[in-house]
Order: structure tokens, then C-alpha cells, then sequence
């Protein structure tokens, strides 16, 4: 089916979520089988641990306070790492070793959607955290994978050595949880339904198709 105007997709995620990570890559996978379909979607900013210190903290250390049972957070990692390699893609969720705030990853997703450079970033910045395990709260590290695809690596320090955008994406974070929000990923299509967690790739499609669908049943005669 072809569509005159982009399908709009909202996409509310944070970059070290793992589920947002399989959902984003799901997405993919469902417009890939879509050829015909133009979208155009926006990563929306959501922060699981906004009150994490700038610096992160151990990752280990996290886990374990969130999460009492250590038997059924290892079956998690294994179950999440076997959903990831059955979309061909990695994660390495052992290796990680911090957990970062992400405050500038989301800041500096923001800027990269203002030179059009969203979509290029966001995989190489999942893959260094998820697959590579570096810190992605570091700012020489968001600097470096800007550089990676095309970005200013010296304005980009400069802009996260600053205050830019941070009320931004809290109010963007904010404006999520006042909708309703409370785990991510959530997915919202032409602004009228939404769809959450990392669902197949095949019911996306359809949630892309019924989209489109109700796009045409509304649309003059």
C-alpha cells in the first residue's frame, strides 16, 4: 500500500534498554517487509534511571539492587541474548560494566535528528553499548561514535560540556510518563495508537498496516 505523507512513528526508548534495543531492531525488520511504505520515525527520550549520578555507576552493583534474584536475572540475560541473535544482531549483556545516566546519549540523539543523522546513530550507539559494552555515559565516547558517522567530534564535546538541551529531554521524559508511559518501548503510530514492548516484528507490521488502513478509511472520497 503507498501512502502520500510518511507513516509517523514515535518511538519512546532509552539506549540502554534491551527491550528497546530488540524493539527498535523489530521496527526494521517490519518496514524492511514494507517496502512500499514511507515512515518517518522519532526517537522520543526516556530516561529508566534519570537520578542515576552523571558518571553511572557499577552495572553489577545496579542489577543486584533492582533485582534480588540473581538465578532469574542470569535466565533474562540468556533469554535476551538468544532473542537478539534470532533477529541477527548481538548483545553481550555480561560484559557491560556501567550503567550509565543517559541524559547525553538522549542529547546527543537530539542533535542528531536536527542533521538528519537519527537513524545512523542510533545503531552504531546500541551496538558500542549492548554488543561492545562501553560506557555511553562518557562524553568521549558519544564523541567518538558521532565522529563514527559524521558529526563534529569536537562540537559535540563542547555541547555536552554544556546545559543544551537537558530540560529538553526531561520535559520530553516527563511528558511520556504524564501519558501514561511506564515501560519502554512504547510505539505510536500517526499519533493515534501505540503499541508497547519489544513486540514481533510481525505484529508490528500489522500495527503498521492497520495504521495505514485507518489513514485511508479516514481520507476524503
Amino acid at each position: 500500500m503507498s501512502v502520500s505523507a510518511p507513516l509517523k512513528i514515535d518511538f519512546i526508548a532509552d539506549v540502554v534498554c534491551p527491550w528497546c534495543y530488540l524493539g527498535w531492531r523489530r521496527l526494521q525488520i517490519a518496514l524492511a517487509a514494507r517496502p512500499e511504505v514511507s515512515a518517518d520515525i522519532a526517537w522520543r527520550p526516556y530516561q529508566l534511571a534519570p537520578d542515576l549520578p552523571e558518571e553511572g555507576v557499577d552495572r553489577a552493583d545496579y542489577y543486584r539492587m533492582r533485582f534480588r534474584d540473581p538465578k532469574q536475572l542470569e535466565e533474562t540475560r540468556q533469554m535476551l541474548e538468544g532473542l537478539a541473535r534470532d533477529e541477527g544482531f548481538e548483545m553481550n549483556l555480561g560484559d557491560i560494566a556501567r550503567m550509565p545516566n543517559t541524559l547525553a546519549a538522549q542529547r546527543l540523539i537530539r542533535w542528531a535528528q536536527g542533521q538528519g543523522k537519527q537513524d545512523v546513530l542510533l545503531e552504531p550507539l546500541m551496538q558500542a553499548y549492548f554488543r561492545d559494552g562501553r560506557d555511553i555515559g562518557d562524553p568521549q565516547v558519544l564523541a567518538d561514535i558521532a565522529a563514527e558517522v559524521g558529526l563534529d567530534r569536537l562540537l559535540v564535546l563542547e555541547l555536552l560540556a554544556g546545559e543544551g538541551d537537558k530540560d529538553v529531554v526531561r520535559r520530553e521524559h516527563q511528558i511520556a510518563v504524564e501519558a501514561g508511559v511506564s515501560g519502554v518501548p512504547c510505539m505510536i503510530f500517526d499519533g493515534k495508537f501505540a503499541v508497547m514492548g519489544a513486540e514481533s516484528s510481525d505484529r508490528l507490521g500489522r500495527a503498521i498496516d492497520h495504521a495505514l488502513n485507518e489513514r485511508a478509511e479516514a481520507a476524503p472520497t
